[in-house]
């Protein structure tokens, strides 16, 4: 499978309203059901377009990306407070064990979907914690998005999640994207 990180030069993309037709902000919010003292994590924050909703009801939100220069342009427009940027792997975190509420990716978890990526997601999010994955399928048409080489299927992400031990409680597919909500 093909790998690859959204191009920072075109970063300005990621802040395109068009974006919501593919997962709106009050469905991640209904998926990710944040409280007003939760700690969230955004994996493969880009510029903060879905971090911006989530750090409005919760109290903090780990902005993680792996290019330092995504957070640069995060910065330029505006990150509210309550967000930090960290700069990491999602397999790498520099959280504590049990540091997270929740922990979602929108579109970006064709771009660590690996084991060990799943179980740091384990480590670091509390038991019951919820961890929402929404992203491109492979099963769709491709007219969006990365490669159709380079994305997985709703079956991957259910069973990826549920090899590291988590429990998934909803997974829907759809024309062009996955759903997958899971809890530890």
């Amino acid at each position: 499978m093909g790998f690859h990180t959204f191009d920072v030069d075109r970063a300005e993309a990621l802040a395109d309203p068009e974006r919501y037709r593919w997962c709106s902000t009050e469905e991640l919010l209904g998926l990710l059901a944040p409280h007003p003292d939760a700690t969230v994590a955004d994996l493969g924050s880009g510029i903060g377009f879905y971090t911006d909703p989530v750090a409005v009801a919760a109290d903090t939100v780990y902005a993680v990306d792996v290019q330092a220069e995504m957070h640069d342009v995060y910065d330029d427009r505006g990150r509210p407070e309550s967000v930090q940027p960290v700069t990491a792997e999602v397999a790498d975190l520099p959280l504590a064990d049990d540091a997270l509420d929740a922990a979602f990716s929108t579109m970006t978890y064709h771009e660590f979907s690996g084991e060990a990526a799943m179980a740091e997601l384990a480590r670091v999010l509390r038991p019951g914690g919820r961890l929402v994955t929404v992203d491109w399928s492979a099963s769709g048409p491709g007219d969006e998005g990365p490669p159709l080489d380079e994305r997985h299927d709703l079956a991957h992400a259910v069973g990826a999640k549920t090899a590291a031990g988590f429990t998934v409680d909803h997974a829907v597919s759809r024309t062009e994207t996955f759903v997958c909500r899971a809890r530890r």
